[in-house]
C-alpha cells in the first residue's frame, strides 16, 4: 500500500451523479460529435499497425465520415434497427468502423473473436440471428463455412485484402456511397451489443448490452486510470476488441474521450509491447495479469532500454500478486490499479492510485456510481471480513438508477431472472469485504474459467470433446496454474475400443482448438473411469475442483 497517497475516496463517492439523456447514441459519442470539434477533429482517433509491418491511421473527422458512409452500405443491404451484425474483425480500424455503423442504424453489433472455430461461430451467428458477418483474412473462412447453416445470415463482407466470390468487398462498398446514413434516434436503453459470455450448464448466453453503458463504464475508466483524460493521453491495450475488456475497457471508451487509440493486429510479444508503446508515447495501458508476468520475465527492466511514457496501467482477469505489483511499480514507475467487472456489468469495482490507496491483492473498491456489497446466499449482506457472493445494486448510493447493468440475456429471461435478487445482481465471484471497503477475490460461485483474462465456460468445451469418437463422457474445471490464473483441464471417460495414450491427448487438444478457440483446449487430460455425478445425471464439477485441490496442498 503507498501510504503517500491521500484517500479521497468517500468524497469521490458521494460527489459522483449520473447524468445520462433519454437519447443517446454510442456512435454519436465516439466519432460523430468530435467530427465538428476543430481541434479533435484532425487528432488521430486510431492509429493502427501489424506484426507485418503495415500501418494506417484515421483522424476523428474521417473516422465519422466512415462510419455514416458505412453505415449507408449496410443500410442498403437491409440492415435496420433492432437487426444484429456480427463484427468478426481483429484490431484494425474497419472494426472500429463496423462496430460503430452498426450502432449508428439502431442495429445491434455482435463482436466476435477472430479466434472462433467453425462450431463457436455457427452457434452464436445463429443464436444472435445474424443479417451480415464482416470478416478479414483471419475469419472469413470459417465463416463461409457455417453460412448455409445459419438462416439469417443474408450477406458476408470481406475486408483488409480478404477476397471470395461468396462474400461482397468492404472497399466496393463504401466507394458506392456518395453520402451517408442518418443516425438513428436511440433511447439509452436501446440494444447497442450483444456479448456472449461463457455458459457453465449449457451453451454460451448472449448479455445485451446498452447504449447507456457507454456511460456506465465512464466512472471506472475515469478511475483506473487516474483520472483519465489528461492532456497528450494516448491508449493502448493489447485485449481483443471482441470482448468486453478490448470493447468497453479499451476502445470505446478511449473514442468517447475523444484520444487515440492504438491498434495493433498481432501475437503479444513483451518487446514489441514496449516498443510499440515508446514509439506511440503511450500514457494508459490495459494490461492482463499474464502480459504483465510476461513482460516482467522478459524485459526485467525496461526504462533502461525503452523511454516509456506510461502513467497508468489498469489489469484485470485475475489477481496481479504482490511480486508483478511491486515490479510494475518499480520497473515501470506506475501503481497498477487492479478492476473487477464482467459483460453484465463492466468496471464496478477497483482502484485509482491517484485518489486512494492501492491495497496489492485487493480488487479494490466500489467505483463512484456503483453500489456494491458482499451478500450471502439468502441475499442479505455479509458481515466484513465474510465471503459471500459480489453483487452490484440497480441504484447507486444516491438512489439512481445505474447505467452500467446489461438489459439481460437474449432469449433467456430465465437466466437474467437467476441473476438477481431482488435489486441486488449477483457476479458469480466471491469475495469478502475489509472494514475500508475492499474486496479480496476468493474464487467463482459457478464453474466459469478464468484463465490468462479469458472466461470459458467448461459446457462447451465438454460439448465439444464428446463429438470425438474416443470420448464417451467429459468434465472440464480450471485446474489453479501460477502463470495463467487457471488452465483448462479435461477429466475423460474413453469410449470402447481407445486407448489412453499421449497421441489421443494432442488429437483431443487439436479436435478443440479446431472447433471453438485456441485457448479452450484442455492443456491438460486425465483419463477416469467414471466421473461424479448427482442422482439426476449432472456432473459434479465442485468434487473435480477439490480432488484438484487436495492434490496440489500435498
Amino acid at each position: 500500500m503507498n501510504a503517500a497517497v491521500t484517500d479521497h475516496y468517500a468524497r469521490e463517492h458521494q460527489n459522483w451523479h449520473w447524468q445520462v439523456p433519454a437519447e443517446m447514441n454510442v456512435a454519436q459519442l465516439c466519432a460523430h460529435r468530435w467530427s465538428r470539434d476543430p481541434i479533435r477533429a484532425v487528432r488521430p482517433a486510431i492509429i493502427w499497425e501489424d506484426e507485418d509491418g503495415a500501418s494506417d491511421r484515421v483522424s476523428f473527422a474521417s473516422l465519422s465520415e466512415r462510419v455514416e458512409r458505412f453505415a449507408a452500405a449496410l443500410s442498403r443491404l437491409g440492415v435496420g434497427a433492432g437487426d444484429s451484425v456480427a463484427v468478426c474483425l481483429p484490431q484494425r480500424i474497419e472494426t472500429a468502423v463496423s462496430l460503430l455503423a452498426v450502432m449508428h442504424l439502431g442495429a445491434i453489433a455482435v463482436p466476435l473473436t477472430v479466434l472462433f472455430g467453425p462450431d463457436a461461430l455457427e452457434y452464436r451467428l445463429g443464436h444472435a440471428k445474424c443479417k451480415v458477418a464482416i470478416a478479414d483474412g483471419a475469419s472469413l473462412a470459417n465463416v463461409l463455412a457455417v453460412r448455409a447453416r445459419v438462416p439469417t445470415l443474408a450477406t458476408v463482407i470481406a475486408c483488409a485484402g480478404a477476397r471470395d466470390a461468396a462474400a461482397l468487398d468492404w472497399d466496393t462498398l463504401l466507394a458506392a456511397e456518395t453520402s451517408g446514413a442518418p443516425l438513428a434516434r436511440t433511447r439509452a436503453t436501446d440494444a447497442a451489443v450483444i456479448i456472449y459470455t461463457s455458459g457453465t450448464t449449457g451453451p454460451p448466453k448472449g448479455a445485451l448490452i446498452p447504449h447507456q453503458a457507454m456511460y456506465g463504464n465512464s466512472s471506472g475508466f475515469i478511475y483506473s486510470h487516474n483520472l483519465f483524460p489528461q492532456r497528450g493521453d494516448v491508449f493502448w491495450s493489447p485485449a481483443d476488441w471482441a470482448w468486453t475488456g478490448g470493447l468497453w475497457d479499451a476502445l470505446l471508451p478511449t473514442l468517447f474521450f475523444g484520444h487515440t487509440l492504438i491498434g495493433y493486429r498481432g501475437r503479444f510479444d513483451p518487446e514489441r509491447a514496449f516498443a510499440l508503446m515508446e514509439r506511440h508515447k503511450v500514457t494508459c495501458s490495459f494490461l492482463f495479469p499474464t502480459a504483465l508476468k510476461m513482460m516482467m520475465k522478459a524485459v526485467p527492466r525496461p526504462r533502461d532500454r525503452f523511454d516509456l511514457r506510461l502513467r497508468s496501467i489498469m489489469s484485470a482477469g485475475e489477481s496481479v500478486g504482490e511480486t508483478v505489483f511491486r515490479w510494475v511499480e518499480t520497473a515501470l514507475g506506475v501503481t497498477p490499479n487492479e478492476m473487477f467487472g464482467q459483460t453484465e456489468l463492466n468496471y464496478v469495482v477497483g482502484n485509482c492510485a491517484a485518489m486512494w490507496p492501492a491495497r496489492p491483492g485487493s480488487m479494490g473498491r466500489a467505483y463512484p456510481g456503483h453500489q456494491v456489497a458482499v451478500i450471502d446466499a439468502f441475499g442479505r449482506l455479509c458481515p466484513v471480513g465474510e465471503t459471500g457472493d459480489v453483487a452490484v445494486n440497480r441504484r447507486d448510493i444516491h438512489g439512481d438508477l445505474d447505467p452500467v447493468f446489461f438489459l439481460g440475456y437474449l432469449g433467456n429471461e430465465a437466466g437474467t431472472r437467476a441473476k438477481y435478487e431482488g435489486d441486488w445482481c449477483r457476479t458469480g465471484d466471491m469475495a469478502h469485504m475489509d472494514a475500508d471497503g475492499y474486496l479480496w477475490y476468493q474464487g467463482r460461485s459457478d464453474d466459469v474459467i478464468k484463465s490468462a483474462g479469458y472466461r470459458i465456460g467448461p459446457s462447451e468445451v465438454e460439448n465439444c470433446l464428446v463429438q470425438h469418437p474416443a470420448v464417451a463422457m467429459a468434465a472440464v474445471i480450471g485446474k489453479p496454474d501460477r502463470e495463467r490464473g487457471a488452465i483448462v483441464k479435461a477429466f475423460i471417460v474413453l469410449a470402447a475400443g481407445h486407448q489412453a495414450n499421449a497421441e489421443l491427448e494432442a488429437d483431443l487438444a487439436k479436435h478443440v482448438r479446431g472447433k471453438l478457440a485456441p485457448y479452450e483446449y484442455p492443456k491438460e487430460f486425465e483419463f477416469v473411469t467414471e466421473l461424479p455425478m448427482t442422482t439426476t445425471g449432472k456432473i459434479q464439477r465442485k468434487v473435480l475442483r477439490d480432488r484438484e485441490a487436495e492434490r496440489g496442498a500435498r
